[in-house]
């Protein structure tokens, strides 16, 4: 596929992602959805180059403003359910890459552009970013599962006030509130985004890619986490890594990790 709306680049073992519509400030549209689900469903799983990626919108006012509205109009019931349905698969697909993925937010983050930066492992604001799920006041709800993010990130308490009222966030709520991992000043996202890749990059990756795979299924009603979490548990200490990572802490050594 040749990308037309976002942009690949890879830089010391990261990729980082560039959602490019800054003109429509980055807005979700259907194009922008189906080169997303073909990068993380055939492009990435087939490379071996990158430890982890960085997921940011083009230009400076905005990570992802939001959906394309104008794709909204005139929906049908069962048109707008595969709309939702498709979205919230791609954003799954993001959720359980077995790579950390972490979104950069440098402006506005708001209705699917809030529930992608949630899909990601982790999420980075920079002091210009603002955050928020607004669909109410356009007579919408969130649709790539903002409902349920939103909640297991910052509880239902907040949760339901930001849905209801449309409120926005800045970068300093969003930390305080937990919906962030870092706030950090303009221009300096993407550093430390990939500073913590090149942490996670030291450790072992089937134990890295095993632990992303656990914790989702703690939110995921059909599954049993205590019960993934001995399967994997079992996987990974009869690997290869599991035995050199033990050697290498008797041995007061660094690790040298396989994915093995």
């Amino acid at each position: 596929m040749n990308y037309e709306n976002i942009s690949i680049s890879l830089e010391n073992e990261v990729l980082t992602l560039v959602i490019n519509r800054p003109k429509a400030m980055n807005a979700l549209n259907r194009n922008v959805f189906l080169e997303l689900d073909y990068f993380f469903t055939e492009d990435a799983p087939k490379r071996n180059d990158f430890s982890g990626i960085i997921i940011t919108g083009a230009g400076d006012r905005a990570f992802v403003a939001g959906a394309d509205i104008k794709e909204l109009i005139g929906l049908s019931e069962k048109e707008g359910s595969e709309l939702s349905a498709f979205g919230q698969n791609v954003f799954f697909k993001i959720e359980r890459f077995t790579k950390p993925v972490i979104a950069v937010v440098n402006g506005f983050a708001l209705g699917g552009g809030c529930e992608l930066a949630m899909a990601c492992h982790m999420r980075i604001a920079e002091e210009n970013a603002r955050f928020g799920q607004p669909e109410v006041n356009l007579g919408l709800i969130p649709g790539y599962g903002g409902t349920q993010r939103l909640i297991q990130y910052i509880g239902k308490t907040k949760a339901i006030e930001l849905l209801l009222t449309a409120n926005v966030i800045k970068a300093d709520e969003a930390l305080q509130l937990g919906l962030v991992n870092y706030s950090v000043e303009k221009g300096q996202g993407i550093q430390k985004a990939s500073e913590l890749i090149q942490t996670i990059r030291a450790k072992g990756p089937l134990a890295v890619s095993k632990t992303i795979e656990t914790i989702n299924a703690y939110f995921d009603n059909q599954k049993n986490g205590y019960e993934v979490e001995y399967r994997n548990f079992g996987k990974v200490i009869q690997s290869e890594d599991s035995q050199e990572g033990a050697k290498a802490f008797i041995e007061k050594r660094k690790a040298d990790f396989k994915g093995k």
